[in-house]
């Protein structure tokens, strides 16, 4: 049988689902809901800490509850690489039009808001073991967040290394204020001759810190995707590795895997 919160935060959450209450749509308050329930206080706050876990709800100190605005979804497909790979010696016309966060969302470019901060800084132990460099190499940082307009939260937290001497021959690769960048990593490696042949993708998952729950504004239980992204050249060096924090609550992996045919 089920506890009287839980019903509680049944039917609030049918009246959610259902769109009897819209986004942002402020909830009565605790008192008015135990009185129209006719259950005690404690018994409507452990409902609504249910649906808070659940991200249906935000509760603000000092304001009250709402319900909580639907976030855009992405969905990351492993073909983006090869999309990504066609773009990048095409015209920058063609490549102004859209791009990566585009394609996994459905959104346009006028919807979004880029935000770039690059940095120099000498490869870590990890770091000069993954390009395959001396430790202390110089290496460009880049820290990329792109959200929706309507939304405050970025998609991902998304940091990327490159060697500086590998694309020091083109200075506009070194300055963040040429971002957003058309056509990407991809076509500004492009820029200095580089072609990437492949890119592997490694995934694991965990409990976000706080920072991270903040800067992604994720409820309370949702887990982080990590993505190290890691891209070689047609040479086989590592020409880029990317540190990818992904929101659990709002990010889909979609692999296809074509098969040889007998």
């Amino acid at each position: 049988m089920p506890k009287a919160y839980e019903v509680i935060a049944d039917d609030l959450r049918r009246s959610i689902r259902a769109g009897e209450r819209g986004p942002g749509e402020r909830l009565p308050s605790e008192a008015d809901l135990a009185h129209h329930y006719r259950r005690s206080v404690p018994t409507v706050q452990n409902a609504l800490r249910l649906l808070s876990d659940e991200g249906l709800i935000d509760r603000r100190h000092g304001l009250g509850t709402f319900v909580r605005r639907p976030r855009t979804p992405a969905v990351r497909d492993n073909r983006r690489h090869q999309w990504e790979k066609d773009r990048a010696r095409r015209p920058l016309a063609t490549r102004a039009e859209t791009g990566a966060t585009e394609r996994d969302t459905g959104l346009r470019a006028d919807d979004l808001v880029f935000h770039a901060e690059y940095r120099e800084r000498e490869a870590s132990g990890e770091l000069a073991e993954a390009f395959g460099v001396p430790e202390g190499t110089a290496l460009l940082q880049r820290d990329f967040r792109t959200r929706h307009s309507a939304e405050p939260a970025p998609f991902s937290l998304v940091t990327s290394y490159l060697v500086r001497d590998m694309i020091a021959a083109n200075p506009d690769l070194l300055d963040e204020s040429k971002e957003p960048w058309p056509g990407g990593t991809q076509h500004q490696l492009h820029t200095v001759g580089i072609e990437v042949d492949r890119v592997e993708e490694r995934f694991t998952a965990r409990p976000p810190t706080p920072e991270e729950a903040a800067a992604l504004d994720l409820p309370p239980g949702t887990s982080v995707i990590l993505l190290r992204k890691t891209s070689y050249d047609t040479e086989g060096r590592v020409v880029d590795v990317s540190d990818v924090t992904l929101p659990g609550d709002r990010t889909e992996l979609l692999f296809t895997t074509r098969l040889e045919r007998w």
